[in-house]
């Protein structure tokens, strides 16, 4: 049977896919290293309603971007009590597992995402991936010294079915311990000088779950596999402080960078004492290469410290 891309070929074919990771990039891979200019296919706007069955299928509701061109399901892993030097991780912080999904102009969508899995969940979320033709473009972690062992695998797909494609990422997710979505309430208060660090890093945060978070977007056109991303899809800078009592905080997200950036970024980040997790790709076909650097840092005051890192890249506030 085919591949999520070639099911793709006939809206609403059948939901079985068999692992051909590779196949939702090929006609676009093809261009690749050929000097040959292609023109970046581009979102169209969509609305709630395009997306119910992909939240039929997934089990959950999702949010559209305020520009209508992204329609994001969160599965928060708040099943998991995962600590980091001691400071015990709330979902909205670290443990947002998630899945984009963007309609373009030749009619095909794409996904992008990340789940986050513990280590026993990681092979069986791996072989359930690709059995359904979903790609993983990467496997890491976010955080340092954390406890469970906790891993943080990226998907990519396109096709012109996203029902098939949200099954396939359903089929996933149900490898793993993931709650269904839990009605919402309201948040404690943060215990946080937010204005302050708004005015330190020159952005309004918003809170969320208990986060306070930043998200910052590539000034430049960004690509994958031919088609155009956003921050919405992932492709950003987030800053995530999540309070600890006594106006301190921990403070953690990710930097996303071109290869002239890395070392600039790193150095700003550890000026302020901030420490580095990982450096790695999140996608395998995007045009610039963009790199992804996720940092960990516990204090009082350290914004100052991250809007050096900020103004070391090509960003601009979401």
């Amino acid at each position: 049977m085919a591949a999520v891309v070639a099911c793709g070929l006939v809206a609403g074919c059948g939901t079985t896919m068999t692992g051909q990771a590779a196949q939702p990039a090929r006609v676009h891979d093809q261009h690749q290293g050929q000097g040959t200019q292609v023109q970046p296919i581009d979102m169209v706007k969509t609305t709630e309603a395009d997306w119910q069955q992909v939240t039929r299928a997934l089990g959950r509701p999702g949010k559209l971007s305020a520009d209508g061109t992204v329609y994001r399901v969160g599965f928060p892993r708040s099943d998991l009590q995962v600590t980091s030097y001691g400071v015990r991780i709330k979902p909205p912080f670290a443990l947002g597992s998630y899945a984009a999904f963007a309609r373009y102009a030749d009619g095909s969508t794409m996904v992008m995402g990340d789940l986050v899995v513990t280590e026993p969940e990681l092979p069986e979320v791996t072989d359930a991936l690709q059995r359904r033709g979903i790609a993983q473009t990467a496997v890491h972690k976010h955080l340092l010294a954390h406890e469970p062992e906790v891993w943080w695998s990226h998907l990519h797909a396109t096709g012109r079915d996203p029902v098939a494609i949200a099954r396939a990422i359903r089929s996933a997710l149900d490898q793993t311990a993931t709650p269904a979505p839990a009605a919402p309430s309201s948040p404690p208060p943060l215990g946080l000088d937010t204005q302050r660090i708004d005015a330190a890093l020159g952005a309004k945060g918003t809170q969320e779950g208990g986060i306070y978070r930043f998200s910052f977007a590539r000034k430049e056109t960004i690509t994958s596999h031919g088609r155009v991303v956003n921050a919405a899809m992932g492709v950003n800078t987030a800053l995530n402080f999540q309070p600890t009592g006594g106006g301190k905080a921990a403070i953690n997200g990710d930097f996303v960078m071109t290869a002239g950036e890395v070392q600039k970024v790193i150095q700003a980040l550890r000026r302020g004492g901030i420490d580095i997790v990982e450096v790695h790709q999140h996608a395998l076909d995007d045009q610039p290469r963009l790199f992804y650097m996720h940092f960990w840092a516990h204090a009082v005051r350290l914004a100052g410290a991250l809007r050096a890192a900020v103004q070391a890249s090509a960003v601009k506030p979401a």
